[in-house]
């Protein structure tokens, strides 16, 4: 009975905030395949933890950062080496906004940026989480969370510079 509750429990956390981790996820990885691999290797680290994680202070915290931590710990495997995939195109990542071409230049240069830059730029700014709330979620320094900030928005910045075409971008 008891793990029938828990189980339920569990059901309807996934099902309220998948969406969202999914969206998180997307935008750590820039590939909607992906995200869909790295929410569900989260999903079932937080199952099986989950007694522990129900109990936390923040539970959409928690589930966040293991979800970065499993993006960064990706990240670091000699598998991603060899199935990197960022020349794909990307496929209906965004809904549709006023300025797609903006959009699509902002992706692609978040998706350019290391990945400790980018799940720190994700999570500042996109998460709106403070300094201390992204350091704890990286599991760094408020000071490493300053200078990885600003560093991924000055690279930002560089990337969408106006003018900033490149041939093969202006040919097209």
């Amino acid at each position: 009975m008891a793990s029938e509750l828990r189980n339920a429990e569990f059901a309807a956390y996934v099902a309220a905030r998948n969406g969202w981790l999914r969206k998180v996820a997307y935008l750590l990885c820039a590939d909607w395949h992906r995200a869909d691999d790295l929410v569900q290797e989260s999903i079932t680290k937080l199952y099986v933890q989950w007694s522990r994680v129900r109990k936390a202070e923040n539970v959409d915290g928690y589930a966040r950062k293991v979800l970065v931590n499993t993006f960064l710990a990706e990240q670091r495997t000699s598998w991603w080496r060899r199935t990197d995939r960022t020349d794909t195109p990307l496929d209906g990542a965004l809904p549709p906004v006023g300025d797609l071409e903006a959009a699509l230049d902002l992706q692609r240069a978040l998706a350019a940026l290391p990945p400790r830059q980018r799940a720190t730029v994700v999570l500042r700014y996109y998460c709106d989480l403070s300094v201390e709330q992204t350091a704890d979620a990286l599991g760094c320094s408020p000071g490493n969370v300053k200078s990885q900030s600003s560093r991924g928005l000055d690279a930002l910045r560089r990337s969408l510079a106006p003018g900033r075409l490149t041939i093969a971008e202006g040919a097209a």
